[in-house]
């Protein structure tokens, strides 16, 4: 079927109005750098956002300056005209507390001949002092202003209600057609495991993979940072579990490093390698060194696994030469348990690449955290489940007003993402979101897959006629 692509919303003012800060809140991520200076941001950035499940690509801009068309800046600005074509929607920022300018009125004079629909954000609102500049904004002729402070979350889910009656249209077909294509591929477990090997340097990655093809076919040595590509071998492995030939691609990757340590341009295109190579497999490996334990950089790595979306088991290399066998794989656990709270008991293992120990093991655990990766509840044990769960501990009631849960349905796997319908999901505490996905994954077969759940109201309070927003809880970032 046709993919169809999420709404596209550009984000369009005059230099240092909060663009860049907008868009980081949108988008969940510090991904674009904010500075007092003006004219940090000089390319455009995409990303993707979510306001109360509605959801679209953000583009943050340039500021818009008045120079020469040859000048940086001017080419700078040729590129956030460029990057209104084909948008669905602008979002114009304007400093409400400094109010407008001459460039703020020119801005909005070319918005207003454009076909885009535009909404106008009055940024940095918080506070009496910015509403001179609000009501001074009416005069740009955009409609009603939005008030919002871009660096402290307020106001921003009142941009759900500039954007909707816009963007929701398209927004909802976008969802529609990707939960369609993965309910079409979610039974497809034929093709070969996608198995990235990832960790810092010199934990044994490549020697791991040479002992499992039984051949000398990646580079090793004690050298840190030998591997700088990911390579993709394609394999097959004799499960004897299964008792059956399986087909694996095995993706080695580029040793990720603390990033005070990269230094090297060439070293920084590896790190990003490794990253997509996270991206595209369906199960991560995080390989350890027994000789030197779990360090941070260990746990940022398997949070970034998990923040895609994937299967993750955790491997200790050099078993053979280990100390305190014991006592080391205990503390891994806790500090495993600990560090990754969002996802207790990812499957831990011993292996050496050396002699091969445990590496069976270890493989045809991948494949079953790929099955239950895949799995999809029938909707009847869902709800039965959810009914339970409700019954054994009922939602609060905070001020009195009852938070209903009505249903609970399977939107998508890989990673599987589960959506509760209700009302007053705002006031749902954290801790009874932590209950249900917990729940989830004890007793619906998940046990240590990232599992998303998305909160969502029946109805839309823009519009009686649309499904609603909600938000997203789960610990693996937004959908």
């Amino acid at each position: 079927m046709t993919a169809i692509e999420k709404p596209t919303v550009i984000i369009i003012g005059r230099p240092n109005v909060g663009k860049s800060t907008l868009f980081n809140r949108l988008v969940g991520k510090k991904l674009a750098l904010v500075d007092d200076q003006p004219g940090v941001t000089r390319d455009r950035r995409m990303g993707d956002a979510e306001i109360a499940g509605l959801e679209f690509t953000v583009v943050d801009t340039a500021g818009w300056e008045d120079e020469d068309p040859n000048s940086l800046p001017g080419r700078m600005r040729k590129q956030t005209e460029v990057s209104l074509e084909g948008a669905d929607a602008a979002l114009f920022v304007v400093d409400a507390r400094a109010g407008l300018t001459p460039l703020d009125e020119e801005i909005g004079r070319w918005l207003r001949g454009q076909d885009v629909p535009v909404v106008l954000v009055c940024n940095k609102a918080e506070g009496k002092a910015a509403e001179p500049g609000i009501l001074e904004s009416y005069s740009l002729g955009l409609g009603e202003p939005l008030g919002v402070s871009a660096e402290h979350g307020e106001g921003i889910a009142d941009l759900f209600g500039g954007l909707w009656p816009i963007i929701g249209a398209k927004s909802e077909a976008a969802e529609a057609a990707e939960q369609l294509k993965a309910e079409a591929d979610e039974e497809d477990l034929s093709g070969p495991l996608k198995l990235a090997i990832v960790g810092r340097p010199n934990a044994g990655k490549s020697t791991l993979i040479n002992r499992l093809l039984g051949e000398d076919r990646l580079l090793t040595g004690p050298e840190a940072g030998i591997t700088r590509d990911s390579i993709a071998v394609d394999w097959e492995w004799f499960d004897p579990k299964a008792n059956e030939q399986r087909e694996i691609r095995l993706i080695d990757t580029a040793g990720m490093r603390k990033r005070a340590k990269v230094t090297e341009k060439l070293e920084k295109l590896s790190v990003a390698d490794a990253k997509r190579a996270v991206d595209f497999a369906e199960v991560v490996v995080l390989l350890l060194d027994a000789t030197k334990g779990l360090e941070h950089q260990d746990l940022k790595i398997a949070a970034h696994a998990l923040e895609e979306g994937r299967a993750l088991m955790v491997a200790i290399n050099k078993w053979d030469i280990a100390e305190n066998a014991s006592s080391l794989f205990n503390g891994i656990r806790e500090a495993l348990n600990e560090g990754l709270s969002q996802v207790r008991g990812v499957p831990l293992f011993a292996v050496s690449a050396k002699t091969g120990k445990g590496l069976d093991t270890m493989l045809s655990a991948a494949f079953e955290i790929r099955e239950a990766w895949s799995r999809r509840v029938p909707t009847a044990a869902l709800n039965r489940w959810f009914d339970d769960a409700l019954a054994a501990n009922p939602p609060p009631a905070p001020g009195g007003r009852r938070i209903k849960l009505r249903y609970i349905t399977q939107a998508s796997v890989r990673p599987p993402r589960f959506v509760v319908f209700g009302t007053r999901l705002d006031d749902l505490p954290k801790s009874y979101e932590r209950y249900l996905v917990n729940g989830i994954r004890a007793k619906l077969g998940f046990d240590a897959v990232p599992v998303r759940v998305v909160l969502k109201s029946p109805k839309n309070p823009y519009d009686s006629n649309r499904g609603g927003g909600g938000k997203f809880s789960g610990g693996e970032g937004r959908d």
